[in-house]
């Protein structure tokens, strides 16, 4: 038997497109992957929970084939108010879903596997969990539990369902989490706002297991409402944030990060397609799938090392040096 490959995972935010990652770790389990550590946006920020809370792909794709994800976008009485509900839920409430039904959800997932607070994936005080938040109050990005000092908490004390649940807070979407700590009151919401693929996130000078990403790839970018003529107040809105939820699936990248990315091709395939099909669902699986496996195939950590980390440092050293000798002689 193969023995297994201890790895780092960093997921990007993509809503329901989410559904093409979970096919991408069944082949990374068949090569024997264990992740030891695992980091994502939006989307990516509850596949991250998940798998350092032990879910296997196959758990996963189980809970997709049985889930209805039309349930996620849970109204309360005032957007059931017809014609003008939903746009009294944005002004009212800056977020036409409430999200409740979400942040339920993915607490009993979690809570099955004995995690409730960030302490539960703790080791060594550090957390196996980094999820990407986005406070449009202080204007930042927030790394959870990391950055809740900053805020006066107590980063292992924190619920870990509730730092998900900040970071798929779509604008306009779902309302935005009302966070209050030490120095008033911050509003969270989709960490894609800020950053949507923290590919960087585990990286040091010294990496010593692969740290591999999952990024979403589309050949053209989903036609917009105000495209098709649409220009009422609400579809400018979500045009907006549309725009800002899927910016990142279509931003380059550097050759080193494109080198340790699957790319999971999610061609009509709208990022907030709650309806999606039981065929759409299976088929977003399947490409996931084929993408990971295409990826292994050409994989090689050693050569990734040699690329990129090695010369990066000698660059990074020689630099060092120079600037040393300079300081040196100016004294």
């Amino acid at each position: 038997m193969n023995s297994f490959v201890k790895a780092m995972a960093v997921f990007e935010g993509g809503g329901i497109r989410g559904i093409g990652i979970v096919g991408a770790l069944k082949s990374f389990e068949e090569y024997n992957y264990i992740w030891k550590r695992a980091a994502g946006t939006s989307v990516g920020a509850i596949i991250a929970a998940l798998v350092i809370a032990g879910y296997k792909a196959e758990e996963l794709e189980k809970i997709l084939s049985e889930m209805d994800f039309i349930k996620f976008l849970d109204k309360d009485s005032v957007n059931r108010i017809p014609v003008f509900g939903m746009a009294l839920g944005i002004f009212r409430d800056k977020g036409i879903y409430s999200g409740d039904y979400f942040e339920n959800w993915i607490k009993e997932l979690l809570e099955k596997k004995g995690i409730v607070k960030f302490k539960d994936v703790m080791e060594n005080g550090e957390s196996k969990l980094k999820v990407i938040t986005s406070d449009i109050t202080l204007k930042r990005k927030v790394v959870l539990p990391d950055d809740l000092v900053d805020y006066g908490e107590k980063p292992g004390e924190f619920s870990v369902a509730k730092a998900v649940r900040m970071s798929i807070s779509i604008p306009l979407y779902f309302k935005p989490v009302e966070f209050k700590h030490k120095d008033g009151i911050s509003y969270m919401v989709d960490g894609g706002v800020t950053c949507n693929y923290p590919i960087d996130i585990f990286d040091t000078d010294n990496i010593k297991i692969p740290i591999i990403g999952f990024k979403f790839k589309a050949k053209e970018k989903d036609e917009s409402l105000t495209s098709k003529g649409k220009n009422d107040p609400m579809s400018f809105l979500f045009d907006i944030a549309s725009t800002m939820s899927e910016y990142s699936v279509y931003k380059e990248l550097s050759k080193r990060d494109a080198t340790r990315t699957v790319f999971i091709p999610v061609d009509g395939v709208k990022s907030t397609e709650f309806n999606i099909t039981k065929e759409k669902t299976a088929a977003l699986y399947k490409a996931g799938y084929y993408a990971g496996k295409e990826f292994l195939e050409i994989w090689d950590f050693k050569d990734y090392q040699k690329r990129f980390i090695i010369k990066n440092n000698f660059k990074s050293n020689i630099y060092s040096f120079i600037n040393n000798l300079f300081s040196k002689k100016k004294q």
